[in-house]
């Protein structure tokens, strides 16, 4: 169970991306995307990943160098098939083109599918905020397996569909949710699998529809519940939402067909405060809104009242200086790949 510094992590990671066929620059985009994810915390959307992708490639699942393909272009909104290529690469990309349109035109807009995995969503409305901007990113599977009940009911019919909306401050760390509209992402349930550890009753149901804490029964016919436990009708109808807006909007449809690949579906929007108000004064407002809701006196059980988003950027300062967790499940599938593309001597010598 090794503790590795997040360089090193990403070296390892695009090494053996670039061993599987991808180009340098997607390699450092995927690996600094995916050890972002643990150093953020969310070890769901981290290094745990990178043996998946590189299967994924090797099945034709995600393509290498895809074409980056506009179908549709407004001023304000844009529309791209991703061909099949790394999710990181090709969301971040259109995320920057929707940034630079707000800029132009105050809002904008845009859908994606045929990509593969795109992470941690939080990464692209973050890059919206950090470019003085308010920034929205939704995610679907499309037709892809579904893993989350419907409220009220026992057959997946849903994914986990996330939402994330990050807004500009003059905060150390910026101001963000990012959820699943699910009790938990799939994610989290494959880490602890990898873990051998349990997981909070509410979360997910066995194959016969009753409560359970073994995360493997997700894999053997269970399903993942809504966000909200007795108040679940919430989370379901956002996560309809969201399944509407990435997977309907984009083109992807909606159901339930295991054999297809993985295939995230993403709306984007970003709106510039400065088309609405001065910038500036919203940016100290809303760091002056943090520091309202932490001044709050903490309830019995808790030591601080966090800003949204605060804890992520505790743990990115943290991890940074004290190095990442690696279970031995993944750390052997990474070490098993270097060998697979002859480059384990440079990249586990001396681990």
């Amino acid at each position: 169970m090794p503790t590795i510094q997040a360089d090193r992590l990403k070296n390892i990671a695009a090494r053996l991306l670039v061993g599987s066929g991808a180009s340098a620059e997607e390699a450092e985009t995927v690996s600094r995307h995916s050890v972002g994810a643990n150093l953020a915390g969310h070890d769901s959307h981290g290094i745990i990943q990178i043996p998946t992708y590189i299967d994924r490639v090797k099945r034709g699942h995600i393509v290498p160098g895809a074409e980056f393909e506009v179908l549709r272009d407004t001023p304000t909104t844009t529309v791209v098939d991703g061909h099949w290529g790394f999710g990181y690469v090709v969301s971040e990309r259109l995320m920057k083109m929707t940034i630079d349109k707000a800029k132009r035109s105050g809002v904008a807009a845009a859908t994606v599918f045929r990509q593969s995995h795109v992470g941690r969503v939080a990464d692209y409305p973050i890059m919206a905020a950090q470019a003085g901007m308010i920034g929205m990113m939704t995610a679907d599977s499309g037709r892809s397996s579904k893993s989350v009940v419907p409220f009220g009911g026992r057959e997946p019919r849903l994914g986990t569909n996330p939402i994330c909306i990050a807004m500009p401050s003059n905060l150390e760390g910026t101001m963000f949710i990012d959820m699943a509209t699910s009790a938990v992402a799939a994610g989290k349930l494959g880490v602890a699998v990898a873990r051998g550890a349990s997981v909070p009753e509410g979360w997910i149901l066995d194959s016969e529809g009753n409560p359970s804490t073994d995360p493997n029964d997700l894999r053997n016919g269970g399903a993942v519940l809504p966000l909200g436990g007795a108040e679940g009708h919430k989370g379901y109808g956002l996560s309809v939402m969201v399944e509407i807006l990435s997977g309907i909007l984009t083109g992807l449809g909606f159901g339930h067909d295991p054999s297809g690949r993985h295939n995230d579906g993403c709306f984007m929007a970003v709106f510039d405060v400065g088309a609405f108000r001065d910038a500036e004064e919203f940016k100290s407002e809303v760091t002056e809104f943090a520091q309202y809701l932490k001044s709050s006196p903490p309830a019995a059980g808790f030591s601080e009242v966090f800003y949204p988003g605060e804890l992520e950027h505790r743990r990115e300062r943290q991890l940074l200086a004290e190095g990442i967790f690696v279970e031995d499940s993944t750390w052997g599938a990474l070490e098993a790949l270097a060998d697979e593309f002859g480059v384990s001597k440079d990249l586990f010598s001396d681990g």
